[in-house]
């Protein structure tokens, strides 16, 4: 059982674009975005998702403004939560979060098997004590770089995938 997980688009739609094709390619249990959207009209980059039987949800991100339009938007794709959002797929215990600040308390409450984040815009895999993902940034505005990961919940690992 796979995640898909993005964060940090920034409005890049191009980018968008190409990063919700590469997650469409891999057969998904479920995609998370870890916050920064930017506007309601990336909604549609993720639409075609509840057709494929892909499952979606989010964080708001700290430059997530227009909180209304963004739930209102992506109401039919799924639900983008405040500060966290909590699941169990395959057996596995995740949070997604949007800023670094709480990681390594979550990681350290022995509650999680998975841990992801965004924000920093830099890619985070580690192991230690649990696996925590920043998935870097599809937005590509700060790095120059646009990536996404694919997380591997049968042996808790993660791959970077750049677009």
């Amino acid at each position: 059982m796979k995640l898909g997980v993005i964060s940090d688009s920034h409005d890049n739609l191009h980018k968008l674009e190409a990063g919700v094709s590469v997650l469409c390619a891999h057969d998904l249990a479920m995609v998370v975005h870890a916050g920064d959207f930017i506007a309601p009209f990336t909604a549609r980059y993720f639409a075609s998702l509840p057709d494929l039987g892909i499952p979606f949800a989010g964080v708001f991100g700290n430059n997530d403004g227009e909180k209304f339009g963004l739930r209102k938007m992506y109401e039919p794709i799924g639900p983008i939560h405040e500060d966290k959002f909590e699941v169990e797929l395959g057996g596995r215990r995740i949070i997604v979060v949007h800023k670094e600040l709480l990681v390594e308390p979550l990681a350290r409450s022995g509650d999680y098997d998975l841990v992801v984040y965004g924000h920093t815009h830099r890619i985070d895999v580690r192991t230690d004590p649990c696996l925590i993902v920043n998935p870097g940034e599809a937005g590509g505005w700060t790095t120059g770089k646009s990536t996404l990961a694919i997380v591997d919940l049968a042996d808790l690992s993660a791959t970077i995938e750049e677009f």
